[in-house]
């Protein structure tokens, strides 16, 4: 059904490769040099320009490539309907998680979607949030799930589960003494936290400023990209590091790490899908259907 010099055009212009795109479509990577020279004879434009080793879109071919993201994405709506006749749902999924979601929330979740539906082809992004937000406006992926606060105009948002960030010490720590903590004290303790971009850093930076707390008056010693990393740093150093409950589950239970109780102070957040605005369609509504019954279930 899809129009497979237009495809040959999305592929490359989203790879910005000649080689890559050949690569994804299984063909010669002079047959996608010919399909893109006549599609661009057909259009009388020129769609790439090569500067150096890299290949980049003309205004045109900007253009074209944004057409072509909402010609596939109907393409996809338009399947997804058709094969709902056959009682049978086909297609690709393109889904984004930030870190703390992709690596302790989902996993079981997909599988389980899997399972129901064998025939839908998933693929995950796995970053920060500011970056899941980012693809999802770039249509480059279908539906994200996301930490922190609501960016953009642009996206919309449904609150899908709620989570909660506690302070933390290893075991091995002199910090793991202390019963509790009062936010006065977490200021002259040194503490690892995740980097900038990511819903977890900015749950906690906003809940100080409600404090009336900058964040850099905190004594910070690093900022790490996962919340594994800050774990096997606290491992070996006597700091505090601020996680996800849903993170240090099996840390706590083994007696690896603890938690160490902010006095009068709750760093609450809410997970949340996001999607382009406008109501989600096809696979993206159906997963997120699927998702909410799945964490509603009982144990």
């Amino acid at each position: 059904m899809e129009d497979f010099r237009l495809k040959v055009f999305h592929s490359v212009a989203r790879n910005r490769s000649f080689t890559k795109a050949s690569s994804e479509l299984f063909i010669t990577q002079p047959a996608v040099t010919k399909h893109i020279r006549a599609l661009e004879d057909s259009l009388g434009l020129r769609l790439f320009d090569r500067r150096g080793n890299t290949i980049v879109l003309t205004e045109p071919g900007e253009v074209l490539y944004r057409y072509a993201n909402q010609i596939f994405a109907l393409y996809q709506e338009a399947q997804t309907e058709l094969n709902a006749f056959k009682n049978q749902l086909t297609g690709s999924l393109r889904l984004g998680a930030s870190t703390t979601i992709a690596q302790y929330l989902i996993p079981a979740l997909l599988a389980s979607y899997y399972e129901r539906y064998p025939h839908i082809h998933l693929s995950l992004m796995n970053e920060n949030t500011e970056m899941i937000e980012k693809a999802v406006l770039a249509k480059e992926i279908d539906l994200g799930i996301v930490e922190g606060q609501k960016h953009h105009a642009g996206l919309k948002y449904h609150d899908f589960l709620k989570d909660e960030l506690v302070a933390v010490a290893h075991t091995g720590s002199r910090y793991s003494r202390l019963q509790e903590i009062t936010l006065p004290e977490l200021a002259t303790v040194p503490l690892v936290l995740r980097e900038r971009g990511s819903g977890t850093l900015e749950v906690i930076e906003e809940a100080l400023h409600r404090r009336g707390i900058r964040l850099s008056s905190l004594q910070i010693v690093m900022h790490l990209g996962s919340s594994e990393s800050i774990k096997s740093f606290l491992e070996h150093a006597n700091c505090l590091g601020i996680l996800s409950t849903r993170a240090i589950e099996k840390e706590v239970q083994s007696n690896t790490l603890k938690v160490i109780p902010i006095r009068d102070f709750s760093l609450s957040r809410t997970f949340s899908f996001v999607h382009l605005q406008g109501q989600p369609e096809g696979l993206a509504a159906n997963f997120m259907t699927f998702a909410n019954r799945y964490f509603q279930r009982p144990d």
